[in-house]
């Protein structure tokens, strides 16, 4: 399932009708804040196209049609899952300091941090009223608070490593697991789980989500360092001038070879890194062999969620887009 601008479309003209309805319910204070972040609107509220490409969802609907239903039976969790993820977008914002997303001002800019910290509240709110009004609501919803926890545990975690030096590589596989996984995880679950999927397969859609989602993260690391102004919206080695303890950085770290002691003793330099430091920085980590290493590591995964959608009681198409679009969102050039 490739997201040309075709199959976007197709999501969004599923899932926006049902994401708007819920964005109605709220106060007017905070609907404004939630639909400018999900892009319907600009700040003045003026009609704008400016939504995300809609991963979760389609990774929803897909679910629903791997339990044996209609991509429709997978609405609800995947309003519930793209809600919370952007609940998450609004807070990681202003906790990271972002002044931009999706070549807009963030919301925090635009409508002040208290403003944007209630209208995340509000969508996750909402996203377990979409939940709790479906099929298998109270499964659900129960599902969905595992992973929001989980998902709060990683941003908890990866703000508690900015300020540590001897972050291990297996804390920080776990923080990246939690922060990014779980929810892709809870997705994929979610989207059998409310089309009357089997545990079978609901658990299975969990692993492939789960595996799927820590390779996403291991990619958008890796492109945190290396990636492209115009592809990721954010400075080359971003992650670098913020010493963000990405996987690729503390597998340098904590690599024991001369590249990656010399890196670790320049991340751990007072002052902030100017250009040739780093350059110099992004050089070290891919002689110690952690650029590659993570690559890998990703290409792993995505083959192992391959392998764990085949396994399953799931129509072959369904298996083929499934298998595609895993391999869509880990395929950007790094």
């Amino acid at each position: 399932m490739t997201l040309t601008p075709t199959r976007t479309d197709e999501v969004r003209r599923q899932v926006e009708p049902a994401l708007r309805a819920l964005v109605g319910r709220l106060d007017r204070r905070n609907g404004r804040v939630a639909g400018y972040q999900l892009g319907f609107w600009d700040a003045d509220g003026a009609p704008a196209d400016a939504a995300g490409k809609g991963v979760r969802p389609a990774f929803a609907l897909l679910a629903a049609r791997a339990a044996g239903a209609r991509p429709a039976a997978g609405i609800p969790a995947a309003t519930a899952v793209e809600l919370v993820h952007t609940f998450s977008l609004l807070h990681d914002d202003l906790m990271d300091g972002d002044t931009e997303r999706r070549h807009r001002p963030t919301a925090w800019v635009v409508f002040g941090p208290g403003s944007a910290v209630l209208a995340g509240d509000a969508l996750l709110s909402l996203a377990y009223e979409a939940l709790a009004e479906a099929p298998h609501g109270a499964a659900a919803a129960r599902r969905l608070g595992v992973a929001v926890s989980r998902l709060i545990a990683g941003q908890a975690a990866d703000i508690e490593f900015e300020h540590r030096s001897d972050v291990t590589l297996d804390e920080c596989l776990q923080m990246a697991a939690d922060k990014t996984a779980a929810l892709l995880s809870a997705a994929c679950a979610l989207g059998a789980l409310v089309a009357g999927g089997s545990d079978e397969v609901v658990e299975g859609m969990s692993r492939f989500g789960q595996q799927v989602g820590l390779a996403f993260q291991l990619v958008d690391d890796l492109l945190g360092i290396w990636g492209e102004p115009e592809r990721t919206g954010k400075p080359v080695r971003a992650d670098l001038r913020t010493r963000k303890r990405s996987v690729p950085v503390v597998r340098a770290a904590t690599s024991d070879s001369p590249a990656g002691r010399e890196f670790a003793a320049l991340y751990r330099a007072e002052g902030e890194l100017d250009e040739a430091e780093l350059l110099r920085a992004a050089r070290l980590i891919e002689e110690a062999g952690a650029r590659a290493w993570t690559a890998e590591q990703a290409d792993q995964l995505v083959r192992a969620a391959t392998d764990t959608v085949r396994e399953l009681p799931v129509p072959d198409d369904v298996c083929a887009e499934l298998s595609d679009l895993a391999a869509f969102i880990t395929g950007r050039d790094y």
